[in-house]
Order: structure tokens, then sequence, then C-alpha cells
């Protein structure tokens, strides 16, 4: 059923998680959320015109220097997305960063707007994203979720070497009615958090598309866990050379074997462009 027909009837290389014990945590990780001023407005399922990052990252040896940033919690290189079901990112063909791919409608009177743009965090270049008490599908916002995307110019390492990472600080729904959640958020197609090349080299976070799993409490809360970062909340992921690089915690052992294929998944990906 589509978005339309729904609306007439009632007014969505890696498993590389740290996760801590979930409680009652409330995570800092947002990163100078007053840095990035642009707007997109108030919309279900829009995107950004291509947005430049001020520098050029060599993501799988692909080079971009602009992207574009779309509503629904992701950012993607090749073209914008308006889907708000979140796909698999193991099998999509899309070029993605996905912080919290689900159904964000900022149309409702108690939800902020996505803001973007150019700064510079610690002397470096960035291109960041906020997602900052954002509302859900259909127009609803009583509960709202809180997530920033920060990608870093490490050009300093090597040409073309950056870092990004996903940000948070609450979530409290999973998906909009559109994608099987209820009035409250909850239930349904949740979301998904996770990268893709548009080819072999993916990552799911642990808890992806779990109903519950996000949530502030839940099992894998992400503002409870962490990857490279001693923050809750904040998950950085290192690029070098074109690669996502394998992370300096070692996830926990359910994670383990998921981190092997994705290392597989991202070599193999490396052979075949040599």
């Amino acid at each position: 059923m589509t978005k339309a027909l729904m609306g007439s009837v009632s007014a969505a290389a890696l498993a590389l998680v740290l996760a801590t014990p979930a409680g009652d945590v409330q995570a800092a990780a947002i990163r100078d959320a007053a840095l990035f001023t642009n707007v997109l407005a108030a919309n279900d399922d829009g995107s950004t015109a291509a947005q430049g990052l001020g520098f050029t990252i060599n993501f799988f040896g692909q080079s971009f220097s602009q992207l574009f940033v779309n509503n629904n919690g992701n950012v993607t290189f090749d073209a914008p997305l308006s889907t708000y079901t979140p796909f698999s990112l193991s099998t999509t063909s899309r070029e993605i960063l996905a912080p919290f791919f689900a159904d964000v409608d900022t149309r409702g009177s108690g939800s902020d707007v996505v803001r973007f743009g150019q700064a510079t965090i610690g002397g470096r270049s960035v291109f960041g994203v906020n997602w900052i008490d954002v509302g859900y599908y259909s127009q609803y916002y009583g509960n709202l979720n809180s997530f920033q995307l920060i990608i870093t110019d490490r050009s300093d390492i090597a040409a073309g070497d950056f870092d990004f990472e996903f940000n948070y600080d609450q979530i409290q729904w999973e998906a909009g009615t559109a994608s099987g959640g209820n009035a409250n958020g909850l239930g349904g197609s949740s979301a998904r958090v996770g990268w893709s090349n548009g080819g072999a080299a993916t990552f799911e976070l642990a808890g992806s598309a779990i109903n519950g799993a996000f949530l502030d409490g839940g099992p894998n809360a992400l503002i409870s866990g962490s990857l490279n970062s001693n923050v809750a909340g904040r998950y950085i992921f290192n690029v070098r050379n074109g690669t996502v690089e394998p992370p300096t915690q070692v996830p926990e052992p359910v994670s383990l074997a998921l981190v092997v294929t994705a290392l597989l998944a991202a070599g193999s990906a490396a052979r075949r462009r040599a």
C-alpha cells in the first residue's frame, strides 16, 4: 500500500558495535549541533540537491566530493533516496551511510527539521547532518529521535582518507505507520543502521530490523553502545585507502563472526578492483 493510500486512512564490512548493558544512560554524543545551519524544509521522504562536502573522500575506490541528504535518516552518494521502509544494507546497490534508516517525518508541529552543512571541528573540515528531535510518519511527534552524522576529512593521513561517525542522544521510535509501526512509532519494519558501498562491502549494526533493539533501554540501545570511542552513543568508522578499517575495540563474541564476514567481503571487493 502506498503512503498516499495510507494517508487517506490515518491522520518509517562489519558488525562492529561494542554494546554496553542497556539502562537509563543518556548519551552525550552529539557534536556541535549548532554548526550545521542549512535546513531541509519540513517534509516526508524528501532530499536535498547535491551538497558539497568541502573535501574529497575515497570510499572503496570511488571518489566523492558531494552527497545527498535524505530526510529518512541517511545520506547517499549516487542519487537522492526517498525510500521510507528500510531495506537490507547487505544487498543494496546504493552507496549509503545510514545512521538511522527509518521513516522520518518532520512535518508535525512538535518535530524539528533536518539540518546540515560544512564546518570545522577540532581543526578539521567536516560535513555534518543533524536529525535532532525528529518525528515519524505520519506527522507524529509523541516520541522523538535525536541522532547525527559527522564526516571528517583526514587527508592529513592520505588523500581521500576520512572518518565518519554516527552519534545518538535519544531513540524513542523505530518505524512509521507506513512501515507497519503503531502510532507510538513502535514495531513494524524497524530501523536499520549501517553503510554500503553498493557492492560487497557492507555493514549493519547488530539490532538492525529487530523490534525494540535500538530504542533507549533496548538490548542494542544506540545511546548505550559505542565503537572506537569512549563516549556512549558514538560509533566512529575510519576509512583509510578507501576501506573501512577494523575496529580498535574488540567486538563481543556474538558479533565476531559478522566482523570476519564483512572483512572478507571487503577484501574480495578490493581484489576485484585490483
